[in-house]
Formats: C-alpha cells, sequence, structure tokens
C-alpha cells in the first residue's frame, strides 16, 4: 500500500482491504465478544458478492495488494460452496493489475480437512483466534452451552498444521495473561505455532474490557514487562519467528521515505467494510452491525442498491468522516506516536472516550506506543553494542540480545 498524506482533504480513495461479513453468526459465544448479531444465520448472497466486487474493481480505487478478510461472526459457519463460488466469482472480475489475497479470521473449531483443501486451492491466508494455554483459552472462549472450546480449536490447528496450511495464531491477552509471557510462550512452542499476534481485550459494543478499570500508566507498564520478556525469549528461542506486534511496527518506523504510516482505518473506503446484507461502513470494521443513532449506525449505503461512487460520496458527507477526520487531525498534532500510527483507531476512541474527536486511549497505548518504545529500546542497545559507547546501567561489555541482534537486518 502506498502511505497517505498527512490528514490533508480526502482525495480520491484507495481501497486497501474489504472485509466481507458473509454471515454475522458464531459457533460460539466468547465472552468478551461485542458483535451485536452473532445469532442471526443469515448468509450473503452470491449476487451481493458478484456487485460488491464488480463495483470494487470498476471503480479502479482497489490497492494492487488487495486484502479480503472474510470475518465475522465465524467465517467457516458459512459453506465451502459458499467460498468456492464467491472466490471463483471475485477471480472472474478481478483486473490484471490487482493482486488479492483471502484471509480468513476463525476460532477454528469447524476446520476439516475438505476446508484444508478449500484454503490451500486458493491461498488462503489463515488466522486462529486461541488464546493461549488451556486454562486461560477456555475462561472467554465458551461454547453456546458455557464449554471451553480448547480442544477443538486445538484439533483444528493440528488438522491446518498436518494438511500443511500455514496459519498465525491471534490471542486476546487478559489481566491475567500479562502475568504469564513465559507459559504463554511454552503454549506456542510445543503446539508448533511460529506466529503470533497479540490483541489486547478491548471496550467495543456492549462489552467493557476490565483492563480498564487499571490506571492506563500502570497497564502499559504492565503490557511492556509482558511483551519485552516475550519477545525477547522467542527470538532467543527460535521457535517463534515473527510477533506481530514488533514485527509489523519495525518498517512503520524506519521509513525510507520518511512518510507516515498509512492508517486505512482513518481514511474513507480505504478499509471498506460489508455485512450480508450488502450495508456498507468504513473506517474500524467493527463499527458495522452496532446502533448509534447520531451516525445513522455508521452505515453509508448498501452495496446491493447504490454504486460505490455513491457510497465515497456519502462518506465524505458524513457526521462520522467529520469526526474520524478531526480526531486524526488532533492525534497528528498532539502525539509524537503519530507517524507511526498514522491516527489509531476510531472505534476505540468512540467507546473509550466517548469521541471520535478525542486522541490517546488505552488501546493505541498497548498497541502502538509500547512496541514502539520497545523497539526503540532494543535498538538503543544495538547501536551501543555497534559503537561500544553504552551509557549506564548497560555494560559496556553487554551484547546485543537476539531480540536486538534481530533488527540489525532490518535497519536502514
Amino acid at each position: 500500500m502506498t502511505a497517505a498524506p498527512t490528514s490533508g482533504a480526502p482525495g480520491r480513495p484507495e481501497i486497501g482491504m474489504v472485509v466481507v461479513q458473509p454471515t454475522a453468526f458464531c459457533n460460539i459465544d466468547c465472552t468478551y465478544c461485542y458483535l451485536p448479531d452473532r445469532n442471526d444465520k443469515h448468509v450473503m448472497a452470491q449476487a451481493t458478492v458478484r456487485r460488491l466486487f464488480g463495483e470494487v474493481f470498476a471503480s479502479g480505487w482497489a490497492s494492487p495488494d488487495l486484502i479480503v478478510l472474510w470475518h465475522a461472526g465465524e467465517p467457516l459457519a458459512a459453506s465451502r460452496d459458499f467460498y468456492s463460488e464467491a472466490f471463483a466469482a471475485i477471480e472472474a472480475v478481478r483486473p490484471a493489475g490487482v493482486n488479492v489475497k483471502h484471509s480468513f479470521q476463525t476460532n477454528g473449531t469447524l476446520v476439516t480437512a475438505e476446508w484444508c483443501r478449500l484454503f490451500l486451492e486458493w491461498n488462503v491466508g489463515i488466522g486462529v483466534s486461541v488464546d493461549g494455554p488451556q486454562a486461560l483459552h477456555d475462561r472467554n472462549r465458551l461454547t453456546r452451552s458455557g464449554r471451553g472450546t480448547f480442544d477443538k480449536t486445538m484439533a483444528g490447528i493440528r488438522c491446518l498444521q498436518d494438511n500443511g496450511v500455514p496459519f498465525h495464531a491471534l490471542s486476546v491477552l487478559s489481566s491475567e495473561s500479562f502475568d504469564r509471557p513465559d507459559e504463554m510462550l511454552a503454549f506456542y512452542e510445543e503446539a508448533g505455532i511460529d506466529k503470533v499476534c497479540f490483541n489486547v481485550e478491548e471496550s467495543e459494543g456492549t462489552h467493557v474490557s476490565p483492563l480498564l478499570g487499571e490506571e492506563r500508566e500502570v497497564l502499559r507498564r504492565r503490557f511492556a514487562s509482558f511483551l519485552r520478556r516475550f519477545w525477547h525469549r522467542a527470538r532467543a528461542n527460535g521457535k517463534v519467528t515473527f510477533v506481530r506486534e514488533i514485527d509489523q511496527t519495525v518498517p512503520r518506523m524506519f521509513r525510507p521515505d520518511g512518510v507516515p504510516t498509512r492508517n486505512i482505518q482513518c481514511e474513507p473506503l480505504a478499509m471498506l467494510n460489508v455485512d450480508s446484507r450488502g450495508n456498507v461502513s468504513s473506517f474500524s470494521p467493527e463499527l458495522l452491525g452496532m446502533k448509534n443513532a447520531a451516525y445513522g449506525d455508521f452505515l453509508l449505503g448498501n452495496i446491493t442498491i447504490n454504486s460505490l461512487a455513491e457510497i465515497h460520496s456519502a462518506c465524505l458527507r458524513s457526521a462520522l468522516h467529520r469526526d474520524i477526520r478531526a480526531g486524526t487531525q488532533a492525534c497528528e498534532a498532539a502525539c509524537e506516536y503519530y507517524s507511526v500510527c498514522g491516527g489509531g483507531s476510531p472505534v476505540n476512541k468512540l467507546f473509550e472516550n466517548g469521541s471520535f474527536t478525542g486522541t490517546t486511549t488505552s488501546f493505541c497505548t498497548l498497541t502502538q506506543m509500547v512496541p514502539t518504545d520497545l523497539i526503540l529500546e532494543a535498538y538503543d542497545r544495538l547501536e551501543q553494542s555497534w559503537t561500544g559507547d553504552a551509557p549506564a546501567p548497560v555494560a559496556r561489555s553487554q551484547a546485543p540480545t537476539p531480540a536486538e541482534a534481530a533488527l540489525s537486518p532490518r535497519m536502514p
């Protein structure tokens, strides 16, 4: 994706990601889930798929590398036949200059060998939601009858591994997880999971995270301690080779052109979010399906009856865009981390601060500021090891850790 300009007047959109909710239904019932319609079993019509991507590609607004994230609910609650037909329909209208990468975020409980064949056929990226060891996972990720889902999720992970399907783990971190970095790392290593992403439990929709009861700086120190320990030990052990919070932050920090990072959550239609009935939102995908009279339930139109040009025009005229843009500009003016994050997450601003127009949230403190600080900390130590000029308390003879040394090839 190209880098975005700072928060000036919006121009021609570039759609970097289409988040498609083929069904809102989910077969499990996580305690921290924010989705309001997860009992709704409606599945998107193939005509809606064709209309959506016909509009996206005809507009000329698709990024050369377009991510299509099938996200629900539980996306595997729709059938394999649904995706076989949908993928073929998208491929039939894909322009030669656009590369489409399909991705699923799944709870893993429905994965079978037949699903794996579909994933391999279409080179689908897979993220599996697993919250670590069984005691942590089963605390929140429950069946609809209140039982833990760990065993079924791990059976899905083993099925992916047995069939040679690459995947990453996505783990929601609770307050208890913060105190157990070694146990979390041991779990991934023993399970053969080499790529890990963390989501700190958030307040969204009707869910209020217990973490927000902690003072923000205390929370920041706790998460920094967790992530520092996890990252350094993972690099030393060499089994977990990718930690999203670090590995995706490094290139956003060390940019050859110096242009601030693009944040598609803050650009009109850069992240296009579509539910099973064709309703369209933009900006943070979590807004899709939520109710708010002041913002028209965050909806910008319906792809079955509105053209993408009409939806874009409606977005630019909306109070939603006005206030998100004001919040982005406020971040640019006030936050020293703006060049790394590009304006934060609108949905978290709304549910933590009560407004899109604000700036710092606990979410951005943990997901943007903490990783940036840890990388700078490691880079400083690495630079000192090169120069031999290491001020106290870092000893001159102290060699860089594997985590710090791993930064070296990425440095300009």
